[in-house]
């Protein structure tokens, strides 16, 4: 008499996870549109960062200098330079702190040169490389703040980039989650797995995802800021970029979280932008204040310490050197702990509306359970 056939062991809680964010990763990577959308993102992230890099490089035949009647002898016969003549060492001073110039050769009796030259906020190597001498070089604003376009520019592409990431995947969390209540894919599933598991594996699937595009698109940008020669803007992002995939993991967790229990307050597809609208307003309002603010180092500075806008602020503030060493601790500490709280929250109100078909759950019979 034959042995009766053992019944295979279920699968461990961790195992359960595992095998749920593969199936999320696989449906992705199965799905054309996530790949070609993807594909288009890195494309673009790519083509500016080039465009922008030869457009620079490529930005006038001179380096523009003002000079005045006395200094004007300086910059005869040398090539690379755009001169403009100022009437008076005021009038020359006030182009180079409006940005017009790039430098100023002024007049100066106690060197040897005779003049001397005046910039805003670093030292202008190309202007001094082009004279046959090396002058003294006195700087307008010592503390300097990085070039208004580019700090415009490293926003934009912070905000972009969070804004579409958490965007585009926590609407597809949605979905998904909807789709499986739809179908009552999702009984089949707990009947197998947890619930919390579930969940999780939901969450991992799609942060690994995403965590692979913020790699990706980085190392783009590391590749065009390198060929396009701009080696001091790569340096100066390197560390921010750095924190920026800090905090984004952590911030995206934190809304993946939330759009997963958003979604599960709903039966229906028409249904779940009841539920997901407010989230996707938490999404835009730091990807919009960023650009409005960009300048402005106190609005800045109260947003790198609210959890939905630190993965942005934080990372620009760090750029710009206007952080102290020990605040991205704070503020990720900070966002941990808010993460931590979004967890514990998504996960009772999925737990609590997984299996509620019909009408939309309320947030508060979802949290009572």
């Amino acid at each position: 008499m034959s042995a009766p056939a053992s019944t295979p062991a279920a699968p461990t809680e961790l195992q359960s996870v595992w095998l749920v964010a593969e199936r999320e990763i696989g449906s992705k990577l199965r799905s054309k549109v996530f790949v070609i959308s993807s594909a288009i993102l890195i494309l673009a992230a790519l083509a500016s960062v080039l465009w922008g890099g030869f457009a620079a490089a490529s930005a006038g035949d001179g380096v523009a200098v003002a000079v005045t009647s006395q200094t004007e002898a300086a910059t005869r016969g040398v090539d690379g330079l755009d001169v403009t003549v100022a009437d008076s060492v005021d009038d020359a001073t006030a182009l180079v702190r409006d940005g017009t110039v790039e430098a100023a050769l002024v007049p100066d009796d106690s060197t040897s040169f005779g003049y001397r030259v005046l910039a805003d906020d670093s030292a202008p190597t190309e202007v001094v490389e082009l004279l046959s001498q090396t002058p003294p070089v006195e700087l307008l604003d010592p503390a300097g703040a990085t070039d208004g376009l580019l700090r415009y520019f490293v926003a934009l592409g912070f905000g972009i980039v969070f804004l579409m990431a958490a965007s585009t995947f926590g609407s597809t969390i949605a979905s998904s989650v909807v789709e499986e209540k739809q179908t009552r894919i999702v009984e089949i599933l707990i009947s197998a797995i947890p619930v919390r598991a579930l969940l999780a594996g939901k969450v991992v699937g799609n942060t690994v995802l995403a965590m692979a595009q913020i790699v990706a698109l980085a190392a783009v940008a590391s590749v065009g800021l390198s060929v396009t020669g701009q080696t001091e803007v790569l340096t100066g992002l390197g560390a921010p970029l750095v924190w920026f995939g800090v905090f984004f993991f952590f911030g995206f967790v934190l809304l993946a979280a939330l759009f997963a229990a958003a979604g599960a307050m709903v039966s229906r597809q028409e249904d779940i932008g009841a539920t997901t609208s407010p989230l996707t307003i938490l999404i835009m309002a730091p990807y919009f204040l960023v650009i409005f603010f960009n300048d402005n180092p106190v609005v800045l500075s109260v947003m790198s310490y609210v959890p939905f806008s630190a993965p942005v602020a934080m990372p620009l503030r760090l750029y710009l050197g206007q952080a102290q060493w020990w605040e991205p601790l704070i503020s990720l500490a900070v966002l941990v702990a808010t993460c931590a709280g979004a967890i514990w929250v998504g996960a009772r109100i999925y737990r609590n509306s997984l299996l509620r078909m019909g009408a939309r759950v309320k947030l508060a019979e979802a949290l009572r359970g």
